[in-house]
Formats: structure tokens, sequence, C-alpha cells
């Protein structure tokens, strides 16, 4: 597939995916004026977890690497009768799986809360709420994955735009849930379940006519023994753990922060979703639509195709994450009390917020880069390396969460918590959820550098010429953009006391300078945007 093709398709994603992570934003924006972080918030956090994990783990990582590839092979070498039967047979074993798992989820609600929560057990009504949502987000996987499974096939037909709108749904859906239903409600958080649950379902509608329009949507049918699920099972199961590395070290990490002080889960929550423009927008967006051109480069062996894919995959990556972490890490303080100190979110809460939002800005180009190194495996059908990569840095992670908890316990508690149990002493000292932050973005960057190291000793890519050239535009631009954002923030240093339309015209006035003198500097330096599209 030439650049200009991955270009447009990049292009067509990242804008349906900007309209959604925007409006997510949004979202979360409607539940911090409405629930502040309380222990509610945070029942409704674990319980979304989980399922939003499923979502993660399908529509951006397991079944869709393990599906595209398999499904790309079918689409080039045989008919489109094959083709629809695989999507009938995969649909259907699928579909069958899911519903075992939401029913078992839904029975046993009570013992999953506990697994992820287990310092909700001696808070019986956060306990009890986090059982009711979780039995109400649970059938959100079946939806959800379903979806994935329309939008991996709609994708291979290079129609990237509808799969990435899919989620505005969600969105929108617990917006009104928010500010609407939630004041309705006796026990109000209960509306964001009831919106996560119907959202699962209409996003599944929404792309059937266009599964339709291809001629692929046919009556779901088992196909455990069909060859072509064999395969793509066969590839899923270790692509269940190595491509979602990062949210299974999250749904631990939410095992953990349970055990912390109150507000803790919500704190954390905020700060991911800072990372989820550069990382829904161009990191999942590249991955997304380099994995079909990559499947296709392996098939024909044209090895210098392959090379020049990942190229351009990643210098787009580096191009975007590495100024993207330098203004988050800057600018954390205003983005947070601009967008969440309302209503019940206090200043306590976005000074919580803001620590470790800028403790995970830090791994963000690991986070965007294993985005793009991922398919590079996936592609070649070779699932067992990932996994590695994927065990070593989750084991890293648990080790460091313990590690940075003690560290932070240490230096943040009074005397008169190191004389209680450790337990009990961590439950009391806020900001312990910075040191799974610290500890996330030390992982990812561990995951990347494995994964780099074996990409690199398979010999399937060799890098193209220019990398010097880049990297003299790319550094000086984020310097003198890192430079303006410092400026600025010297001129305004406050951010928690002003009225709420400073901060906005403030914080508007930084983003429009960071970003013009970054890509100024670029500009300047010889970046035109035609090198967008040499892959």
């Amino acid at each position: 597939m030439k650049s200009p093709s991955m270009l447009r398709g990049l292009l067509s994603f990242s804008s349906m995916t900007m309209v959604s992570r925007v409006l997510g934003l949004l979202r979360d924006i409607s539940m911090s004026h409405v629930f502040g972080a309380s222990a509610a918030t945070d029942a409704f956090v674990i319980a979304f977890r989980i399922p939003n994990f499923m979502r993660r783990l399908f529509a951006e990582g397991s079944f869709s690497t393990a599906f595209v590839p398999v499904f790309t092979e079918v689409k080039e070498t045989g008919t489109h009768a094959q083709l629809k039967e695989l999507m009938a047979r995969v649909s259907g074993t699928l579909g069958g799986i899911l519903l075992v798992v939401v029913a078992l989820g839904l029975i046993f609600a009570p013992q999953v809360a506990a697994t992820f929560a287990p310092g909700a057990l001696d808070q019986p009504y956060k306990f009890e709420l986090t059982s009711a949502l979780t039995r109400l987000t649970f059938p959100f996987i079946l939806f959800v994955s379903l979806t994935a499974l329309a939008g991996g096939a709609l994708n291979s037909f290079h129609r990237f735009a509808l799969p990435a709108l899919a989620p505005v749904i969600l969105n929108v859906c617990m917006i009104v849930a928010a500010l609407w239903v939630a004041p309705r409600l006796h026990t109000p958080i209960m509306a964001m379940g009831w919106a996560v649950l119907l959202a699962g379902i209409v996003q599944l509608l929404f792309l059937l006519p266009s599964l339709r329009a291809i001629d692929l949507l046919g009556m779901p049918r088992w196909g455990w023994s069909h060859p072509g699920v064999r395969r793509i099972m066969k590839l899923m199961v270790p692509t269940l753990f190595g491509s979602s590395v990062a949210q299974l070290n999250m749904l631990l990490d939410t095992a953990v922060i349970s055990l912390l002080i109150t507000g803790s889960q919500t704190w954390l929550w905020q700060s991911t979703r800072f990372l989820e423009l550069p990382l829904g927008v161009f990191g999942v967006a590249l991955g997304t639509v380099i994995l079909p051109a990559l499947s296709r480069h392996h098939v024909g062996t044209d090895r210098e195709g392959f090379s020049r894919a990942m190229d351009w995959g990643l210098r787009l990556t580096l191009l975007i994450s590495l100024p993207a972490m330098l203004a988050l890490l800057l600018l954390a303080e205003p983005l947070v009390t601009t967008l969440f100190q309302n209503g019940h979110y206090t200043a306590f809460d976005a000074h919580m917020t803001t620590l470790s939002t800028m403790a995970l800005s830090a791994g963000l180009p690991a986070y965007a880069l294993v985005k793009i190194l991922l398919p590079a495996f996936y592609a070649r059908q070779d699932t067992r390396t990932p996994v590695r990569a994927g065990v070593a840095a989750l084991v890293a992670n648990m080790l460091f969460n313990f590690l940075f908890i003690v560290l932070l316990f240490e230096l943040w508690a009074p005397p008169a918590l190191h004389r209680l149990g450790w337990l009990e002493g961590i439950a009391r000292v806020p900001g312990l959820h910075v040191a799974l932050a610290v500890a996330s973005s030390l992982s990812s960057y561990l995951n990347f550098l494995l994964l780099w190291h074996w990409l690199k000793q398979a010999g399937v890519y060799r890098h193209q010429p220019g990398w010097a050239r880049h990297w003299l535009r790319l550094l000086p631009a984020c310097a003198v953009m890192a430079l303006v954002l410092l400026v600025g923030r010297w001129w305004w240093p406050e951010w928690s006391q002003v009225a709420v339309h400073t901060r906005i015209w403030h914080l508007a006035v930084l983003v429009v300078a960071g970003g013009a003198s970054y890509l100024g500097m670029l500009f300047a330096g010889g970046f035109r945007l035609r090198d967008l599209r040499a892959a």
C-alpha cells in the first residue's frame, strides 16, 4: 500500500477519532462536575474499567491484530464467498464464547468486583455499588467485541471513518446520563452504568449497514472447526496478553489503587484522559491504518515496502508524541484546573490529578511507539515475541508499583502513620496514586525497548535514509516550543485561584503559542507537508 493511501486512511481515521476524543473529554468534564472525586465515582471507574479493558483489548488489541492479517489474506487470495463465510463463522464463534463470558460476569459480579477492588471490601456501600455497576456494564464486552469485528472488516476495505466514529456514541450516552439522567435517579451514579449498556448496543447497530453495503453481513454461525477461525484463535490467544500489556497493567493497577485513599481511582482515571487525544488520534490510528498495509507487504513478500511503511509510521509517531509529551508535562496544571476544577471537583482533586498527569505524560512516546511496533509482529503472524516483551513489562510494572508506593509513603506520610499497619497507612496518604503512573511510564519504555530490539534482530525492518535530518528538525522544534510554554507558565503562574474564563483564555493562548512555535520551527528547519507522504 502506497503512503498516500495510508495517509488518507490515517486522516480519515484520525478525524473521526478526534471527534470521539473531544467528546470523551466533555464526558469526563461532565462527570467531574456532577460527581466529583467520591466513593461513587471510584465505584463506577472500577466497574467501567473491566469492560473498557475488553474494548481496548478487542478494538485496539488482540482481536484486531489477529483478525485483520487473516481476513486480509483471504481477501487478497480468496473469493468474496470465502470472505463472507469467514465473517459469519468468526462472528458466530466470538459471539457464542462471549455470551458465556457475559453470563458468568453477571452471575459472579460481586466476585469480579472483589478481584479488581479488594480495597472496597471493608466499605460495604462502595462494594455493593461497584457490584451493581459491574452487572450493568459487563454486557458491553459482547457488543463492543462484535463492533470491533465489524470495524476490522471495514478497515480492511479502507473504510476507517465509521469504525473510528462509533465510540462517539458511548461518549454522547455518558454525557446525557451525567447531565440529565443522573439528577433524576435515587442513586445518580447508576445512570452511567445504564449509559454504557445502551451505548454498546447502539454502537453495533451503527456499523451493520456499512457491513451490508460491502456484502459481509450474514447470519452468524458457529465455526470452531473452520480453518480461518482456528488460525485467528491461535494468533489471538497469545496476543490477548502481548498486545495489551498497558491495559493489563491498568487492571492490575485498579486492584492496587483500590487500597489507596478514596478518590485515587478518579484522580488517576482523569489523568489518563489527557493521553487519549495523542494516543487515540495518532498512536492507535497509525497502528490501525498500518496493520493492513504491513500485512499486505508481508503476504506479497515486499520487504522494502514493509520497511518503508514502518519508517513512515515511526517518524510520524515521533513527530506527534515528543511535542505532546513536553506540552502535557508543562501544561498539566493549566489543563487540569481549567477543564476539571469545577462543581464537585475541588482544587485539591485538581492538584492530585495534575501530579499523576505529569507522571503518565512522561511515558507518552513509549505508549505511542509500541502501537506502531506491535503491527510489525502481528502482520507477520508472530504473536510470541510481543508476549515475551509484555510479560517482562507487566512484571516490571508491578515491581515498580510496589517500589514507588513504598518510596512515596516514606517521603510523604507523617510520622504518626508510620506506626500504623502498612495497608492502613497507605489508605490515608493522598498522592500515592502517582506511584502507579510512574510505574506505568517506566514499564512502557521497557516494553518498547524489548520490542525494538527483537524487531531489529528479526531483520525485517531496515531504517530508511533521512533519519538524521528528521531529528535535526524535530529536536530544535520541541526545544523552542518548551521554551515558549515555560515563559507562559512564568508569566501566568497562578491557575487554581483565578476565574474560569481567565483560565480558559490563558490556556488557549499557551496552546496556540506552543503549537505555532513548534510548527514554525519545523517548517523553518525544512519540513514540508509532502514529507508526511514520504513513506
